[in-house]
């Protein structure tokens, strides 16, 4: 990320020049040109200044007031683009007054959308559920509900009030078990501190139970020596512990209800590309019994179409994370878009596939950008149904 940044500083100046145009055409006030040029020298430079000198906490606010300037800046250039397509054909005319005014009211409004989203979006918890029914469920585990928290990122976290509130969400769900698929802390271990008393009061009757994801592993930053990483890691075992969370190895235990059971399984992480895989389902699985209902915990999706669909053991159902939605992007009428989407088939919700279920969590924490807008955060109630066979 940190060498994309200039590229998408150039980028963003590039439309800025392109979307003054509309501000010519309203007003030829020399003091507003000064203000608005003024304005993008100085986020420019600090940004490129910061990501020199490696302020990388400093980067992550200065990259959200650019998204503030850059996406309406970017929406009403392609309403300008359109106008200037037409005025191709008209003997290119000067640029109508109306458009330009369309184009800094839809700018406006997007601005305030992006405005609550940095501010507010961070703790704008959203309660999803799904109802998933299975001809195989054990009959004991008919209407066994599962709360799925991920990407908690508790480094990035400030707002004791709001997380808080995202915390007593969970346990209003009354679920039989919770159920976090990685991403504890953003690098470091000791990010989860201040938050251990918050999280240890989450209540489940079935019990709590987590995997690692790529965050967790300290791969994203420089240590002293590997014995370092090493050390972190096994703090942030022992931070599962105090959280009353039992964490999966890449190994599986059975949840008991009366004289039946379901078989859950933890993967470490197992990311395509360049991320590390970790994980190993096969080793994980050994010791689950034939004819076992199975439910995997994965952090990342690409798990899902790469390993465990075509896995020799069918697993019913399998929960994810680690796309957080891009924490931008928009849902509506059932209808879903993030950029996110072009590199995950897989980015959000619910997904089925020879007779298999995934489900993907848009996190309930954020990273880099400091906040959400339209991918709230989520808390993911999951019921499972036994289907009738009559």
């Amino acid at each position: 990320m940190k060498k994309r940044i200039p590229a998408i500083v150039l980028l963003w100046l590039i439309i800025d020049i392109y979307f003054f145009t509309a501000v010519e055409t309203l007003t030829h006030d020399i003091s507003l040109y000064l203000a608005y040029w003024l304005f993008d020298a100085l986020l420019a430079g600090t940004i490129l200044y910061s990501v020199i000198t490696g302020k990388t906490k400093l980067v992550s606010w200065l990259m959200a007031l650019m998204l503030l300037s850059f996406i309406p800046k970017l929406v009403g250039s392609i309403v300008l683009m359109l106008e200037d397509i037409t005025r191709l054909f008209r003997g290119f005319p000067p640029r109508s007054y109306g458009v330009s005014e369309f184009v800094l009211v839809v700018a406006g409004t997007l601005f305030l959308l992006l405005l609550f989203g940095i501010t507010r979006g961070r703790h704008y918890y959203k309660v999803r559920r799904e109802t998933l029914y299975f001809d195989d469920l054990p009959e004991t585990f008919d209407g066994f509900t599962i709360t799925q928290l991920s990407d908690i990122h508790s480094g990035s976290f400030s707002d004791r009030q709001g997380v808080q509130k995202g915390l007593d969400l969970v346990n209003a769900q009354g679920s039989d078990v919770i159920l976090f698929t990685g991403d504890l802390v953003n690098n470091q271990a000791t990010e989860m501190d201040p938050w251990i008393p918050a999280f240890a009061e989450l209540e489940a009757p079935y019990g709590k139970y987590s995997v690692l994801g790529n965050h967790d592993y300290g791969d994203y930053m420089q240590w002293e020596n590997k014995a370092a990483q090493y050390d972190n890691l096994n703090r942030l075992k022992q931070v599962h512990k105090e959280i009353g969370f039992q964490l999966l190895l890449n190994e599986s235990m059975q949840i008991q209800k009366d004289d039946q059971s379901v078989a859950l399984i933890g993967v470490e992480n197992w990311g395509k590309g360049g991320f590390h895989k970790y994980g190993d389902l096969e080793k994980a699985a050994a010791n689950v019994p034939d004819g076992a209902f199975r439910i995997l915990m994965s952090h990342d999706p690409s798990h899902w179409d790469a390993v465990t669909v075509d896995h020799h053991q069918h697993i019913h159902l399998t929960l994810s994370g680690h796309t957080h939605g891009m924490q931008f992007g928009f849902e509506l009428f059932g209808f879903k878009w993030s950029p996110i989407r072009y590199i995950y088939k897989q980015w959000a919700g619910l997904y089925q596939k020879s007779g298999q279920y995934l489900y993907v969590n848009r996190g309930f924490g954020f990273l880099g950008l400091k906040g959400r807008v339209g991918i709230w955060p989520e808390i993911a109630v999951i019921t499972l149904k036994r289907k009738s066979l009559v």
